[in-house]
């Protein structure tokens, strides 16, 4: 089947659908020109392991330089823009008001920058700070607020000494526990799944694909690569997003 006909007949599946869910990851970011984790390991950072750069161990030994590789990421994203895959999914969401979620593997915040709403971050943010350690004040209004720390690399708390990390998960923490709920019922109750962008490898978010295939949603996956998730898929799209998004969701 042509790329031509397999959009039209995966836009026939979603024009069924009652709600959508969308499961992104590093590939429809990459079309952005956003690097991969891996890829963005050049230069001063070439010599490190994913261990070194993105671990609570690493942020504790080496704190600065975790701080500035981080630093230099939230730099380079400043000069990237969303492409028409992520305007796509802005547009149709306001078209269609309640219809479609947003679930990405991405911290990138691309989705939120083209105008989507209610965005389901599962591994956090790389443009929000929060504390490392819990704040000894306590929640609510009692504690430190993160945006009054001390300037550093990196900035820390000036009554108790707590340093301020980037909001991403890293390796070995778990997810937010809200934001995977809420991903886990959009997957639950979703008639039909968009898969974009993710090799399907990183669990728990590749089970959402997993569930929302359990519970009878139609299951489209949108990459010009090979992903783990293909064999789940009613379709496969082989495609970048910004090419085979809005042609999809054009209706």
């Amino acid at each position: 089947m042509s790329l031509s006909a397999s959009i039209l007949a995966a836009r026939q599946l979603l024009q069924e659908a009652a709600h959508i869910a969308v499961l992104s990851g590093a590939g429809i970011s990459a079309e952005s020109g956003v690097p991969t984790f891996r890829d963005a390991q050049t230069g001063l950072w070439a010599h490190l392991r994913p261990e070194d750069l993105a671990t609570e161990d690493a942020f504790r030994r080496h704190p600065q330089r975790v701080w500035d590789w981080y630093a230099e990421r939230r730099a380079s994203l400043a000069e990237v823009q969303p492409n028409a895959g992520h305007r796509a999914l802005a547009e149709f969401q306001h078209r269609h008001p309640g219809r479609l979620t947003v679930i990405t593997q991405n911290v990138d915040g691309l989705h939120q920058r083209a105008g989507s709403t209610g965005v389901l971050a599962l591994h956090g943010s790389l443009a929000a700070d929060r504390w490392l350690d819990p704040c000894p004040a306590g929640r609510g209004p009692t504690a430190c607020d993160v945006a009054r720390a001390e300037p550093g690399r990196p900035p820390r708390c000036a009554q108790c000494g707590n340093w301020v990390r980037p909001a991403v998960v890293w390796f070995g923490e778990l997810l937010p526990e809200d934001q995977l709920r809420q991903a886990e019922q959009a997957a639950s109750r979703c008639d039909a799944m968009l898969v974009v962008g993710t090799a399907g490898a990183v669990y728990p978010a590749a089970g959402l694909a997993h569930q929302a295939r359990a519970a009878g949603a139609r299951l489209i996956v949108v990459n010009p690569h090979p992903s783990e998730l293909d064999g789940l898929a009613q379709l496969r799209l082989v495609g970048g997003a910004a090419q085979v998004l809005p042609p999809l969701l054009d209706f």
